[in-house]
């Protein structure tokens, strides 16, 4: 290191943007007649947004959550359709979607009201107005029948619809309300034909093909994660687009009977060398851990021990060859994040939204 610099906190996210590429093309070949709405809500699963939206450049649109997000994205300059998956929350986001062509979700009737109340102006911007079935999953939605008036009416508006639906339990082969959820899409949109569709998330594009319709809205499979608790990335034909790492600042040889961390929950059974590693639960990296979890150093799997702390965790090194410096993977290609929240009680998910802000991200 150069005399005067600065070593600094090494906790780094890695983006692979080819990864990220190679999930969006899977999809493409899942459901070749399809549109893709690519989801990058919530800072695109914890990904960045912002390092993300290029590597989805080839998507047909982008779906999000909120106001918000879509105008971060039409910030920077992308011109793809955006929908809200959740709509807008009061009358008056409705000028800012129309002025930002933004497509709306609409699935209560507060909703509905404020659309036609600015009917000629979104109808001249020549926007979709997606409308949401709720056939089981009791979040969002109309229920049977109305949501036939409801889309019936629009058509007869002049508005181009597009039905939508959420599946609850796409990741559970023999769940019974799949079939009731299946079933009252099409009685829908047979019902109200002609007009698009969709309904497959991340698990139903890789379970039902032939629900893709015309709108596939790909989430956690674009991240490398995979939708079900019984099925590896790697089984899907996926690639981990994060890489969480962080390095060895401290390295202790204990005693049989020595204890390590708060609370003193991990005590030595036997001597052994312990590393600590710069990262903790202010970090992203979750504290919680019914099951055992591990690391990967140098592609090997190696134990984490004692409770995490905010900035610290500390691994058994035993026998292992682990100076300062060297780096750790929390998740990533050898450790898959999947595994990861198994071992926390958590889904995937959920460590790639929490992460927090402080580890330093890098763009590959």
């Amino acid at each position: 290191m150069p005399q005067g610099a600065i070593k600094v906190r090494q906790a780094t996210v890695y983006i692979d943007s080819e990864a990220l590429r190679y999930n969006l093309n899977r999809v493409k070949q899942l459901a070749p007649k399809a549109k893709i709405v690519s989801m990058v809500k919530a800072n695109a699963y914890g990904h960045g947004v912002k390092d993300c939206l290029a590597a989805l450049s080839s998507s047909d649109a982008f779906g999000v959550a909120c106001l918000e997000e879509a105008l971060e994205i039409r910030e920077l300059g992308y011109t793809q359709p955006i929908t809200l998956i959740e709509g807008i929350f009061s009358a008056d986001e409705m000028l800012q979607v129309i002025e930002n062509e933004i497509e709306v979700i609409v699935h209560h009737q507060a909703q509905l009201d404020w659309l036609l109340a600015n009917k000629e102006q979104y109808l001249a911007k020549n926007l979709k107005v997606w409308v949401k079935l709720n056939s089981g999953m009791n979040r969002l939605g109309f229920k049977v029948p109305e949501i036939i008036q409801v889309i019936n009416d629009l058509k007869q508006q002049g508005f181009n619809c597009v039905l939508a639906m959420h599946f609850a339990n796409a990741d559970a082969d023999h769940h019974p309300l799949n079939e009731q959820q299946k079933n009252q899409f099409l009685h829908v949109k047979e019902a109200c034909a002609p007009i698009m569709g969709s309904c497959c998330n991340s698990a139903a594009i890789l379970k039902w093909p032939e629900l893709n319709f015309d709108f596939v809205r790909p989430g956690i499979m674009l991240y490398g994660a995979s939708p079900f608790a019984d099925k590896s990335v790697h089984e899907l034909d996926l690639k981990p687009v994060m890489t969480f790492t962080a390095e060895i600042i401290a390295l202790n040889h204990i005693e049989a009977g020595e204890s390590v961390g708060y609370g003193s929950t991990f005590v030595a059974d036997q001597a052994m060398d312990i590393a600590i590693v710069s990262i903790g639960y202010g970090d992203g990296y979750p504290r919680a851990f019914p099951k055992q979890n591990y690391v990967s150093l140098n592609g090997q799997a190696t134990r984490v021990i004692g409770r995490v702390a905010m900035d610290m965790i500390a691994i058994d090194v035993t026998g292992l060859k682990a100076p300062l410096g060297t780096v750790v993977e929390l998740w990533g290609k050898d450790r898959l994040v999947d595994d990861v929240a198994e071992a926390n009680g958590t889904i995937g998910y959920e460590l790639l939204c929490r992460m927090s802000a402080r580890p330093i991200r890098k763009k590959l």
